[in-house]
């Protein structure tokens, strides 16, 4: 069996470091492993409509500025597929032969979905498309039959799900079209979610605590120059701490040995500055000097690559379009297996009509 990668985001703003250290960095490792036959990689615009109907030009505005960040951050459309999802339509048709085979109750139960409900205020007014984004990612994953799906470990119940329609689907029609998907988490547990430059404990775009791939050196200064770290220490000799302190814990995520080599010879290692900070004498703002170097280290060839790619858009969306119609053409032949198991390919199945046909002569 062909080991195949399906992942992807939603086109709702520009990509920042939470992603970067959640997925995309994994990603180009990932891609550049040789591991695996096929990689796709989805900007789900149809599934950010679900709660941003009212504001289709967000999603259209964003399309590029994400499939600028897959390119300058090292995905290769040479071996990768970019792809835009709602250009897949057979993404839809999949979705609702899917939607018969789940409950409104097993979606009800979801965790992740329950979760996200919350989040967006969403409990007394669900849009149906928002509620059955299992079932949507379920077709997403099975159309191009999706070994591996690299998720974070709250996603899993949605893989999980995945998981129990293509069950439901191979028992009810007696086959094997469908592949049931592994999940593949990260390693490290600092990968799983990195802080805003607030403290929050989720870095996201509407909180306006982001450090995004594409911020210049000039905005990366004032965002981490201004981070939060430890509000109890306050002189410079105050004992400090790092657990919950922003700054350390983009440290934990990005510094290196050599980086304390090249930029804060005082200390061998991360482990020596932290002991430091804790007992006492190492102010903020050495910490956050460092942590500046390094991160503009690790988004110095971002920037370039962006920069050669922002030259000429036409090319990006013909990368796109390329990679689109490799996957459309998996997904359309998913579907023909998928409607043959069905038994609802009716032009297509010769026996069908001679048999009717036969039928008929007898009469």
């Amino acid at each position: 069996m062909s080991k195949i990668i399906l992942t992807g985001d939603r086109p709702t703003g520009r990509l920042h470091m939470g992603h970067y250290v959640g997925s995309l960095k994994r990603r180009v490792e990932l891609q550049n492993s040789g591991a695996f036959d096929k990689i796709f990689i989805m900007i789900a615009d149809a599934q950010a409509l679900t709660d941003n109907f009212d504001n289709p030009d967000k999603i259209r505005d964003n399309i590029i500025e994400v499939a600028l960040d897959y390119l300058s951050v090292g995905l290769d459309p040479a071996k990768s597929n970019l792809f835009i999802q709602s250009a897949v339509t057979e993404l839809t048709e999949l979705t609702f032969y899917y939607a018969n085979l789940v409950t409104v109750s097993r979606l009800e139960r979801n965790p992740t979905v329950k979760s996200e409900i919350k989040l967006r205020n969403f409990e007394t007014s669900i849009p149906v498309g928002f509620f059955t984004y299992p079932i949507s990612q379920a077709s997403d994953i099975t159309a191009f039959k999706a070994t591996t799906v690299p998720v974070g470990e709250d996603q899993l119940p949605m893989i999980e799900q995945t998981r129990e329609i293509v069950r439901k689907f191979n028992t009810t029609y007696n086959c094997e079209v469908l592949v049931e998907p592994d999940a593949l988490i990260p390693e490290n547990s600092i990968c799983c979610r990195l802080p805003g430059t607030d403290g929050k404990a989720k870095m996201s775009k509407s909180l306006g605590n982001c450090i995004y791939l594409s911020d210049t050196e000039k905005e990366v200064k004032e965002k981490v120059m201004s981070m939060f770290t430890d509000p109890t220490h306050i002189q410079i000799n105050d004992p400090g701490h790092v657990e919950g302190n922003a700054v350390f814990t983009y440290l934990d995520a990005f510094a290196t040995d050599e980086d304390f080599a090249e930029f804060c010879p005082d200390y061998k290692n991360l482990d020596e500055m932290k002991e430091h900070y804790q007992r006492g004498g190492l102010g903020d703002v050495k910490c956050k000097k460092l942590l500046l170097n390094v991160i503009n280290k690790e988004l110095a060839p971002i920037r370039a690559r962006r920069a050669e790619f922002e030259k000429d858009i036409p090319a990006v969306y013909e990368i796109l379009r390329k990679g689109t119609d490799v996957a459309r053409e998996m997904a359309a032949q998913t579907l023909s297996e998928v409607k043959a198991a069905m038994r609802i390919n009716y032009f297509d199945d010769d026996a069908l009509i001679q048999g009717q046909q036969a039928r008929y002569n007898q009469k």
